[in-house]
């Protein structure tokens, strides 16, 4: 097995695996917007998002994840997520400090997968397996 095929094979991997987990949080917004809403409440600060306010992010949400899933539109899908991820890990920043309370010490997987997200916007032009844009 070369290293192309390997890096590709890798790439392809954690974009799918990305794109699992995303995808979980993005149809919470539509299954269940009252836990949506009381995540952003909690996390992000802001109050009383209505589940059509959670509909149209979840729609939003969904055609990003669509692009990041295809590899297309590359910088601003991958970097989309990136984006997301980013402000999803550093926004529970409470329960980094009590890791040990309750459920937080699940919080820190959080990291490796931003990690991940870093990795496949940085190698976006090597993420090529089921990929149908053009190098960014």
């Amino acid at each position: 097995m070369t290293h192309k095929t390997r890096l590709c094979g890798s790439l392809l991997v954690m974009r799918l695996t990305i794109f699992g987990v995303m995808l979980l949080w993005t149809l919470d917004k539509f299954i269940n917007p009252g836990h949506a809403a009381h995540v952003f409440e909690n996390f992000y600060f802001i109050a009383g998002l209505k589940s059509s306010v959670m509909a149209v992010l979840g729609g939003l949400e969904l055609v990003i994840l669509a692009g990041f899933l295809l590899g297309i539109y590359k910088r601003f899908c991958y970097g989309a997520v990136l984006a997301f991820h980013t402000v999803s890990t550093l926004s529970s920043y409470q329960q980094y400090l009590s890791p040990f309370e309750g459920p937080h010490l699940l919080f820190f997987a959080a990291w490796p997968m931003l990690a991940g997200c870093l990795l496949l916007y940085l190698l976006r032009d090597e993420d090529t397996w089921c990929s149908f844009g053009r190098p960014s």
